[in-house]
């Protein structure tokens, strides 16, 4: 391999790397993001969603809604997916996902990717996620259930 290459070579492997890591949705993410969206979105206050992290039959999604936002734990089941859990910080947690009903396994593999998928975000996004404050079960029909 020439000087010439090598560098053409780094120089391309460089710009991939610094390029947005944009992909398309998944059919699960795609799903998780339209039901969220369905549920939450307002002409006067737009719903983003983003990360979506998928394993198995679980998933957590962060989300933003004007300076807010927070987490939602989701579950597949055979009518599609179902919010469980709405909550903040303690989301980013195996133990708590745990806590929602889904496998250790499935908590670990959920919050190792979580971690990577928020690294991959703005700092003053990710800080949204920490302004849902507690833990908000939710209905079948992703309500809050009443108290």
């Amino acid at each position: 391999m020439t000087l010439l290459t090598r560098r053409l070579t780094l120089c391309a492997a460089l710009a991939l790397a610094a390029a947005p890591a944009w992909s398309a949705d998944t059919a699960e993410q795609a799903a998780i993001r339209q039901l969220l969206r369905h549920n939450f979105d307002k002409p006067e206050a737009r719903l983003t969603v983003d990360p979506i992290v998928v394993q198995g039959a679980h998933a957590v999604a962060g989300w933003t809604q004007g300076e807010r936002g927070g987490r939602a734990v989701l579950r597949r089941d055979g009518k599609g997916w179902q919010i469980i859990v709405c909550g903040g910080e303690g989301l980013r947690q195996a133990q708590a996902l745990a806590d929602t009903g889904m496998p250790a396994a499935d908590a670990q593999a959920l919050a190792k990717a979580l971690a990577a998928a928020e690294a991959r975000l703005p700092a003053s996004h990710r800080a949204k996620f920490a302004t849902f404050e507690g833990l908000m079960r939710m209905d079948a029909h992703g309500g809050h259930p009443a108290h």
